[in-house]
C-alpha cells in the first residue's frame, strides 16, 4: 500500500508527526514534510533524525498559503496527514489567539491549497478528542455527539471539525479528494517532551529527583499508545483511497478498560520507576475537564481497526523509549523496533480472531 506513495505529512517535527513520518518512511512511502522547527528540546524529530529518513523537510508556517502551495507543488502527495496545532490545552489560554489561528485558519488554509493541487486524493485532519462538548458524564463519545469546547484550544479543534466539512461538503467531495477527520484520545510514548502533559512532566521530575505535582489526579482520561491512533490514521488513508464512503469524523480511542484517573496512571508508572514520587497540586488552575471517554465502535466495525497494546504495555514501552535515550541508544533503532513489535502484536490478533 505505501510502497513509493507520495506523502505529506504537516507537523512533522512534533511528536505524532514524527512518529508517523518515521513510521510511513519505513513502509516505503515518500515522505515530504512541512512544519516549524521542533515544538521542544529535545525532541522525537531530533533523537530519531527524522529528517534524515524521509525524502524532503521543509520548514513553514501552515498559515502562510505561498509556503502550502509551494510544498504541495513540490511534494505532488497523493495523501496528505494535517498535524500541524498548537496542540495544548493549558497553553491555549495565555495564547488563545494564535491558537484559533493555527488550529482554525491554518487547517483553512491547508484545504485551500489542497484545492490548487491535482495530485490530492485523500486528507487526513487529526483533531483531537476533546472536540465534544463535554458534558462530565459516564459514557463515551461517539462521532455524533454535539461539538464544542469551554477552552480555546478544544473550541479552536471543534472549529476545525466544522471547517473540515464545510470543505468535503463544498469543494473536495466535488473535486474529487476525500477528506477524514480523526479524533484520538490522550496519547503517550517515547520522545514527548511537550509541557503540562502528564507523562513528560513525569520523566521530568524523575530526572530532577523531586517529585511530581499533578493538578488533577482524578480526572479521567483515554490513554493510548501513540503509534494506536497512528495506525487508524494510516488504515483511514488506506480506506479513503478505496471509497468516499470514509469521508466523515472518526474516533481512535482506547479499551473502555484504560480510560483512567491520573493517579491512578502515575501510580503504575511509580511501580517502573521506584524512585518517583508525587502528590497532588493544591494551586489554582484553568478549568480542564473531569471525565472524557471515547467511544471507537465505528472504527472498530467499519475500519477493522481496534487496540493492541493496553494501558499497561503502553506505559512500560514509553519508560523503555526514555531508558534507552538516557543510555545513548539510537533512537530510530528503537522506534522502528517499537513500530515492528506493535505490527507483530496487530498481526497476532488478527490471526486470534481468524
Amino acid at each position: 500500500m505505501w510502497q513509493n506513495r507520495r506523502v505529506l505529512v504537516t507537523g512533522h517535527t512534533g511528536f505524532k508527526g514524527g512518529w508517523l513520518s518515521l513510521w510511513l518512511a519505513a513502509r516505503g512511502a515518500r515522505v515530504h514534510g512541512l512544519a516549524l522547527d521542533p515544538p521542544t528540546t529535545p525532541s522525537f524529530y531530533a533523537a530519531c533524525r527524522v529528517a534524515q529518513c524521509i525524502d524532503a523537510d521543509r520548514r513553514g508556517d501552515i498559515r502562510d498559503p505561498a509556503a502550502l502551495i509551494a510544498c504541495l507543488a513540490a511534494a505532488r502527495p497523493e495523501i496528505v496527514f494535517h498535524l500541524a496545532a498548537q496542540p495544548l490545552v493549558r497553553r491555549s489560554y495565555r495564547e488563545p489567539l494564535d491558537t484559533f489561528e493555527v488550529n482554525v485558519m491554518g487547517t483553512t488554509r491547508l484545504l485551500e491549497a489542497v484545492r490548487t493541487c491535482d495530485s490530492v486524493r485523500a486528507v487526513v485532519v487529526v483533531t483531537t478528542d476533546k472536540v465534544y462538548d463535554n458534558r462530565e458524564w459516564d459514557w463515551a463519545y461517539r462521532e455524533t455527539e454535539q461539538l464544542g469546547g469551554a477552552d480555546p484550544y478544544s473550541a479552536s479543534k471543534a472549529c476545525t471539525e466544522f471547517v473540515c466539512d464545510s470543505y468535503r461538503r463544498s469543494f473536495l467531495k466535488a473535486a474529487g479528494i476525500r477528506l477524514a477527520t480523526a479524533r484520538a484520545g490522550n496519547v503517550i510514548g517515547g520522545g514527548d517532551w511537550a509541557a503540562d502533559r502528564l507523562i513528560p512532566d513525569f520523566l521530568r521530575a524523575v530526572a530532577a529527583r523531586e517529585p511530581l505535582a499533578i493538578r488533577a489526579p482524578q480526572s479521567v482520561r483515554p490513554w493510548q499508545h501513540v503509534l494506536e491512533p497512528l495506525a487508524g490514521y494510516l488504515l483511514l488513508a488506506q480506506r479513503l483511497l478505496e471509497s468516499d464512503r470514509f469521508a466523515e469524523a472518526w474516533n481512535f480511542g482506547p479499551c473502555e478498560d484504560d480510560a483512567r484517573p491520573a493517579g491512578q496512571v502515575v501510580e503504575h508508572l511509580c511501580g517502573l520507576v521506584p524512585e518517583a514520587r508525587w502528590h497532588r497540586d493544591g494551586a489554582d488552575h484553568p478549568h480542564e475537564a473531569g471525565m472524557l471517554r471515547l467511544d471507537s465502535t465505528k472504527a472498530r466495525q467499519r475500519l477493522g481497526w481496534r487496540p493492541r497494546w493496553g494501558l499497561a504495555e503502553a506505559l512500560a514501552r514509553t519508560v523503555e523509549w526514555h531508558r534507552a535515550w538516557q543510555a545513548g541508544a539510537d533512537m530510530a533503532a528503537v522506534s522502528l523496533a517499537q513500530i515492528e513489535a506493535f505490527e507483530t502484536a496487530a498481526t497476532a490478533a488478527r490471526r486470534e480472531a481468524a
